[in-house]
C-alpha cells in the first residue's frame, strides 16, 4: 500500500517549504478551470497524508477517476515545479541566464536577430562573469549560428572573434570535464577505500592519480578548472593521509572565493565546502585556533545568508556546521558538553531524512557513538553504533563500519559485558578481514580482549600498559596511523592505566597541547 519511497510527486510535495506551498496555492487559486480544481485537491489531499495511499487518494476526491489519476499527478508535477522555477529565479542567477537563451530563441524564430543576438551578448557577458563555461559555450555557439545563416551586419571581425572564443572555451570545457571527473572519481575512491590502508594502496591511488591529471593544467586556468583541480588534490592528498598538502589545497580553495567574491554568492554551496574541508584539515593537522577562525567564518556566512540558501545549501550548511561543531568538542576533549548537540541534530536528521544522503547519517551516528563513549555513557554509545551496524548500506565506508565494530567491542568492554563480548569478538574479526581492513591496530586489540576478558586488576592495568606501548609503536606507520584517526584508543588506555575519564586524558593533551598519536 505504501509506495511513498518510490512516488516522486508525492517525495516532491512532502520536501516543499512553508514559502513554497503558499506561493503555489497563490499561483493557481485564481481562475481555475476544471482541470485546475482537481489537480490543486489533489495538492492538498497528499499534503496532508502521512503516506502515499491511491485507494485512500481516490476515495478522498471522487471527482478525480482512477484512470484519470496518473494524467492530473503529471499535471500536478509539471506546474509544481513551474512555480518553484519563478520562485527560485530570484535566488539562483542560473536559471534568469537560461530564460535569458529561451528569450533569444524565441526572437531568433521571429526572425528578429539583432534583438536576439543583443540578448545574447548580455547572457553572455553574466555568463563568463560567473564562470559559467558550459553555459558561455551554449551562447557563443548559439552566436555563431546566427552569424552563419544571416546576414546581420555585424562587425567585419565579428567571425574572428566568434571563433577565438569558441576555441578558448573548448579548451576550457574540456578540461572543466576532465577535472571535474578526476575530482568525482577521487571521491569514489575515498568512499569505498577511505585512507590508503597500506604501500599497495598508496601506490594504487597514485598511480591512478597521475594517470589521470590533465597535462598543463596548471597555466591560465578559470575559476571552476582551478577549484575541480584543487579539489582532486585534496582528496589525493586526504586519502593518502598527507594532511599537510591536504590543509594546503583546502586553503587554495577557500582562497579562490577571495579572488571571485562574486562567487561566493552564486555558488554558495560550493564555498560552503570548501570551508568544511578547511575545517577538516585543521582538525586533523589539531589546529584549534585556526579551526576556530574558520568555523567562525563558516557560521557568520551561513547566518547573513540564510535567507539566500537553496535546499542544497540548506542541508550542506546543516551537514558541515554540525560535523564541525562536535569536531570542536574532539579537539578539546569536552565530550560531555558536545552531547548538548545530539538532541537538535537527531531532529535534523530528521527533517532532512528524504534528501541526506546515508554516508552523511552514518558519519554523524558515529560522531555522536564518539561523544557518548568519550563522555563515559557506554550505553548510549552502543544505541547509536547499533544503528550504524544495522544500517543496510553494503561497503560504504567499511573503513568506518569496521572500527564501528572496534568501539562496540570496547563499549561492551567498559560495561563488562564480558561473556557478550567473548561471543561478538569471532563475527567482529571475520567481519573486518571480509572487508581486508584488518590492520594491526585492530588485531591488537581484538588479542588483547580475547586475551584479558577475565583479568584480575592487577594484571590488567599492566597488560593496559602493554598495549598501549604497542599501538604507540604501531603509530609511527603511516598506514596504521589511519586507525587512530578514527578512534583515540592510546587516550582511552592512558585513562584505564591512570583510573581517570577518557576526556579528562585528551583534555588535558588538549590544554598542554601535546600530541595525540
Amino acid at each position: 500500500m505504501s509506495n511513498n519511497h518510490h512516488d516522486a510527486l508525492f517525495i516532491l510535495i512532502k520536501t516543499l517549504t512553508k514559502a513554497e506551498k503558499r506561493n503555489f496555492q497563490l499561483a493557481f487559486n485564481k481562475n481555475n478551470t476544471k482541470e485546475d480544481v482537481l489537480f490543486i485537491q489533489l495538492f492538498n489531499t497528499l499534503d496532508k497524508l502521512k503516506e502515499y495511499d491511491e485507494e485512500l487518494i481516490l476515495k478522498k476526491i471522487p471527482a478525480i477517476k482512477k484512470q484519470q489519476l496518473s494524467n492530473v499527478k503529471a499535471h500536478l508535477y509539471k506546474q509544481l515545479l513551474t512555480s518553484l522555477r519563478l520562485l527560485y529565479k530570484q535566488k539562483d542567477p542560473l536559471i534568469d541566464l537560461r530564460e535569458q537563451l529561451d528569450y533569444a530563441r524565441v526572437l531568433y524564430s521571429k526572425g528578429l536577430y539583432s534583438q536576439s543576438l543583443k540578448i545574447l551578448s548580455r547572457a553572455k557577458s553574466m555568463a563568463m562573469e560567473q564562470e559559467e563555461v558550459m553555459l558561455s559555450y551554449e551562447i557563443i555557439e548559439f552566436e555563431k549560428l546566427i552569424e552563419s545563416r544571416h546576414i546581420t551586419r555585424s562587425l567585419e571581425n565579428r567571425a574572428d572573434e566568434l571563433s577565438a572564443e569558441s576555441k578558448l572555451i573548448e579548451l576550457r570545457l574540456s578540461n572543466v570535464s576532465k577535472l571535474s571527473t578526476l575530482s568525482l572519481r577521487m571521491y569514489g575512491l575515498y568512499l569505498k577505500l577511505g585512507h590508503a590502508r597500506d604501500a599497495r594502496d598508496a601506490e594504487m591511488v597514485k598511480l591512478f592519480f597521475e594517470k589521470e591529471l590533465p597535462p598543463n593544467c596548471n597555466q591560465d586556468m578559470s575559476f571552476y578548472e582551478k577549484i575541480h583541480l584543487y579539489q582532486a588534490y585534496s582528496w589525493y592528498y586526504y586519502i593518502l593521509q598527507d594532511f599537510v598538502m591536504f590543509y594546503r589545497y583546502t586553503q587554495k580553495w577557500v582562497d579562490l572565493f577571495s579572488e571571485y567574491p562574486s562567487l561566493q554568492r552564486t555558488d554558495m554551496e560550493l564555498y560552503i565546502k570548501a570551508l568544511h574541508n578547511l575545517l577538516t584539515a585543521h582538525f586533523y593537522t589539531m589546529n584549534h585556533d585556526k579551526f576556530m577562525r574558520v568555523l567562525e567564518q563558516l557560521e557568520t556566512f551561513n547566518t547573513e545568508n540564510q535567507e539566500s540558501f537553496n535546499e542544497n545549501t540548506r542541508i550542506s550548511a546543516f551537514v558541515y556546521l554540525y560535523t564541525a561543531r562536535i569536531n570542536r568538542y574532539f579537539l578539546e576533549g569536552t565530550f560531555s558538553e558536545g552531547l548538548s548537540l545530539v538532541p537538535q541534530l537527531e531532529a535534523e536528521i530528521a527533517e532532512y531524512q528524504l534528501k541526506i544522503d546515508q554516508h552523511r547519517i552514518l558519519l554523524f551516528y558515529y560522531k555522536i557513538a564518539c561523544l557518548y563513549f568519550g563522555s563515559g555513557d557506554n550505553n548510549k554509545a552502543i544505541v547509536y553504533l547499533n544503528k550504524i551496524i544495522h544500517l543496510r548500506i553494503g561497503n560504504l565506508r567499511a573503513d568506518i563500519q569496521c572500527f564501528t565494530r572496534i568501539l562496540h567491542l570496547i563499549a561492551h568492554y567498559e560495561l563488562e559485558n564480558y561473556s557478550l563480548v567473548e561471543y561478538l569478538i569471532k563475527s567482529v574479526y571475520h567481519f573486518i578481514a571480509k572487508n581486508k581492513d584488518l590492520g594491526q591496530m585492530m588485531e591488537e586489540i581484538l588479542k588483547f580482549l580475547r586475551k584479558n576478558i577475565y583479568a584480575n586488576p592487577k594484571a590488567l592495568r599492566s597488560a593496559f600498559a602493554d598495549l598501549k606501548e604497542k599501538l604507540v609503536q604501531l603509530s609511527q606507520n603511516p598506514y596504521e596511523r589511519r586507525s587512530f584517526l578514527y578512534l583515540d584508543i592510546i587516550s582511552w588506555l592512558e585513562s584505564k592505566i591512570e583510573g581517570i575519564p577518557v576526556q579528562s586524558v585528551i583534555h588535558r593533551k588538549f590544554v598542554k597541547k601535546e600530541k595525540r598519536i
